[in-house]
């Protein structure tokens, strides 16, 4: 039915994961086209919109774009789903990688590491941070809208204090450079040459790989995996539990459902996927400083829900897809159009209008690298485009991105016809 995604004529249609043959097509065709788009095979490079994504300068954020997804589902599943506001993502994410770092780092004189395998510290990291999500929440649950906002924004600077303290070094490293983070190398236990390895160029399985390719390639499989435990505890009972406070917590504690009980499983939930997606965010980048782990982390990802659509696993994919790469390619997008200033034609006139190199110019949007005031730069421009994003979609598209798309596709299934 027109705008109606979730409406299905059974139980067992309704169970189903892809519950069409198009889908299920549809998932094995793009699954493809994501393990073959870092490497230079002649398919790929047909794909005009696709083959770029897989240059080396662009797997590095394509990667933080897999990584990103797995902790805004975390988000999604407490706010989305349960309903309940969190401004405190960053906190979570952040402990999760130095959980990870005291399971998994290398142990110096100024700091703590056991050197364990990344199955034993990317688990570890999630569980790190599900506990310390448990110990919150009895707190957090007893709140509501504005109030639940604020505790957890508290946390944001309650963890980069500790952080910064004597106690806190010793996971979090130099308060300036951070510490170094256990790589994505697959071992047993602790032996020096990993079973797969994946910080180093070389050979790996039966082709040549850089690493970048390497950490693309798991990181993709760890994001399918949590994205499928992720639609499978929307599909279960707990995750229609969470439903049914989201809608009415009165009416769902009427009918039997522990709301307390379920808000801490939410929260306990979300926390896990923070974790994860925080330490292998750190790993990825290699060294992060606790203040890293700041307001405008957790920003981020509640711009990520409401741009991409609350309370979908799809939407949250797609939007963290426009948050992450959406300021690379603006910034790309300006660099060519200020190639065309001595350009002439349509290009040239254009870079004219919107661009300004000095007081002289009076476009919007300024080449240097600082900007006091008026114009901006781009860096500006992409931090005031959440902002201008977010507003337009509260008020013309709750749905976000995915009800974009949820339009597009009722359109074609009900053309030719309009109603």
């Amino acid at each position: 039915m027109y705008r109606r995604p979730h409406m299905f004529t059974s139980y067992a249609s309704e169970a189903k994961i892809l519950s069409s043959t198009t889908q299920r097509v549809a998932m094995a065709v793009g699954l493809t086209v994501l393990v073959l788009m870092p490497f230079d095979l002649p398919v790929i490079n047909q794909l005009p919109f696709i083959r770029f994504l897989g240059d080396s300068d662009w797997l590095r954020p394509v990667s933080t774009v897999l990584v990103f997804v797995i902790a805004a589902i975390g988000l999604n599943i407490l706010a989305g789903v349960a309903g309940q506001v969190s401004l405190g993502h960053g906190f979570f994410m952040g402990v999760g990688a130095y959980s990870a770092a005291f399971l998994g780092g290398d142990a110096t004189a100024t700091v703590y590491g056991h050197g364990l395998p990344i199955w034993i510290w990317l688990p570890g990291a999630g569980v790190g941070a599900a506990l310390v999500g448990m110990l919150i929440a009895p707190i957090a649950v007893r709140l509501r809208g504005l109030y639940l906002a604020i505790v957890t924004l508290g946390l944001v600077f309650i963890g980069i204090h500790l952080g910064n303290t004597d106690w806190g070094r010793r996971f979090a490293g130099d308060p300036g450079l951070g510490r170094d983070f256990p790589t994505l190398d697959i071992r047993l236990w602790k032996e020096e040459n990993p079973l797969v390895s994946v910080s180093d160029d070389g050979q790996w399985l039966w082709f040549d790989a850089a690493t970048n390719q390497k950490s693309y390639l798991v990181l993709l499989a760890i994001m399918l995996v949590m994205v499928l435990l992720a639609k499978n505890i929307v599909r279960s009972r707990t995750g229609r539990a969470l439903q049914a406070i989201r809608d009415r917590d009165i009416a769902a504690e009427v009918m039997g459902i522990a709301e307390f009980r379920y808000k801490v499983i939410a929260f306990a939930i979300s926390s896990f996927f923070a974790g994860v997606g925080g330490a292998l965010f750190a790993s990825l980048v290699g060294k992060l400083p606790a203040s890293e782990w700041d307001l405008f982390l957790s920003v981020e990802f509640v711009a990520i829900l409401l741009i991409g659509g609350l309370g979908s696993i799809t939407g949250t994919i797609f939007g963290t897809i426009f948050v992450v790469l959406g300021p690379l390619l603006i910034e790309q997008a300006t660099r060519w159009l200020d190639r065309q200033t001595e350009s002439e034609g349509i290009f040239g006139i254009l870079a004219d209008t919107v661009l300004t190199e000095g007081p002289g110019d009076f476009g919007p949007v300024s080449t240097g690298t600082q900007s006091p005031g008026w114009p901006l730069n781009v860096f500006d421009w992409n931090v005031a485009l959440y902002g201008v994003l977010i507003i337009v979609f509260l008020i013309f598209e709750p749905l976000g991105l995915y009800g974009i798309w949820l339009n597009i596709k009722s359109y074609f299934q009900r053309w030719p016809f309009s109603y």
